[in-house]
Formats: structure tokens, C-alpha cells, sequence
């Protein structure tokens, strides 16, 4: 499940609310994007379900974007308790993805 983070307070209280959180950067207009984004959000469905996951709209959130230095779109940053352990930019791999969030979990 989506949970829209448009300001930062709602950023902020969400990778420090949830253990594991995945928060995916991205724009409307970014067709990427658009076609990864549901393959993310599969991939935490089956096999993650212990990882949030959270969304920013670039365009309409800049200031979450520049404080978490997110200036190519897609993004994906991977919070555990609140730090980043994992950032992903532009060219993403499912597969790579699943082995990187299974490594990160074996350390939950």
C-alpha cells in the first residue's frame, strides 16, 4: 500500500514511525517512473512486506526532494529506523532490488 508523503513533517514521521521503509521519489510526468513504480510496489507486496512504502512527488514536494539530495527521478531511498541504507537512481533492477532489500532484511 501507497502512502503519499507531500510535505516533509510527513516524510520525516514516516521513515522514523516505520522499521523499514522504502520511499520512492518520482514526478507525473517521468514515464519511467510510471511503468517501475507498480513493479516496486508488487515486489514489496509479495516478498516485503515488512518494508512501508512511501511516495514523493518531486514537483510538488521540492523540499523533501533537495533535503534528501533526490535530483534525478526515479528514486529509491531505503530507510531502516529512520536512516538510509539504501539509495537507488535512474536505472533500476528488479532483481538487483530484491537481492539488495533481501540482504538488508537479513539484518533486521
Amino acid at each position: 500500500m501507497q502512502i503519499d508523503l507531500p510535505d516533509f513533517e510527513k516524510f520525516s514521521s514516516f521513515i522514523q514511525t516505520n522499521k523499514a521503509a522504502l520511499v520512492y521519489f518520482s514526478t507525473p510526468d517521468c514515464n519511467v517512473c510510471k511503468v517501475l513504480k507498480p513493479k516496486v510496489m508488487e515486489l514489496l507486496a509479495d516478498d516485503f512486506t515488512d518494508f512501508a512504502f512511501g511516495y514523493v512527488n518531486c514537483d510538488a514536494n521540492k523540499i523533501t526532494a533537495a533535503q534528501n539530495s533526490v535530483f534525478t527521478v526515479p528514486t529509491l531511498i531505503v530507510f531502516i529506523e529512520g536512516k538510509e541504507v539504501l539509495r537507488k537512481s535512474r536505472n533500476i533492477g528488479l532483481a538487483e532490488l530484491d537481492e539488495e532489500l533481501s540482504r538488508i532484511r537479513s539484518f533486521l
